[in-house]
């Protein structure tokens, strides 16, 4: 077993295809206890606004996001202590009540539009990966996805979009991508690209374990 977990960084535009990357990391570890933490459940709690005044917040900057717990809690996980990962609630625009246990485990990826946009977590990364993917693409995955999965109404997505979603994105996610160690072309669809990354986890691991 590695003495600490390795901890990898998922950064991409929304819609880029994150997760699919994530899952084809994950799946190729075969028998390696890994954890899923996603970014987005650290968006802060706002329990003491109104609905109306949630749907406002601009939740493309890094100011929405809980960064000093999610610093916190993988500092808890690579000193091997379990962590209770908040969840959200984004047809209500805040944190839910229920939590999730996260045990450590021998990796942790972590996925999210700002990631990279914080150099504390940067720091915390043993491996940080950005994956490209077009705008127009990304933005027909991002509303598929959010009136199907989030309950959001095809007005509200493609106003959010030009609001905060798009002007965010090139302020801070695209230029984050200078702190990535490997950038992916094209996210899951690129299977060479995924395979490259596959087999480096896995040689990480092994040299962790001697």
């Amino acid at each position: 077993m590695p003495s600490k977990p390795l901890i990898i960084g998922l950064v991409g535009g929304s819609g880029s295809g994150k997760t699919t990357v994530a899952r084809a990391i994950l799946d190729a570890l075969g028998g390696v206890d890994a954890a899923f933490i996603d970014q987005d459940s650290y968006y802060k709690d706002l329990h003491g606004m109104s609905l109306e005044e949630r749907a406002k917040v601009n939740f493309d900057h890094p100011d929405s996001l809980d960064n000093d717990l999610l610093v916190s809690h993988l500092q808890s996980l690579a000193n091997g202590v379990a962590i209770d990962k908040p969840t959200y609630d984004f047809a209500r625009h805040t944190r839910a009540e229920k939590t999730e246990r996260i045990e450590p485990r021998d990796v942790i990826l972590v996925d999210g539009i700002l990631l990279f946009a914080d150099p504390r977590l940067r720091r915390l990364f043993d491996i940080k990966i950005f994956v490209d993917v077009s705008d127009d693409v990304r933005f027909i995955r991002r509303l598929q996805r959010d009136v199907a999965e989030r309950g959001r109404s095809m007005d509200s997505v493609i106003s959010q979009y030009l609001a905060t979603v798009r002007p965010m994105h090139l302020e801070f996610v695209e230029p984050s991508k200078r702190h990535a160690d490997v950038i992916i072309p094209e996210g899951g669809h690129n299977k060479i690209g995924v395979e490259m990354i596959q087999t480096r986890v896995r040689d990480e691991l092994r040299r962790r374990r001697g």
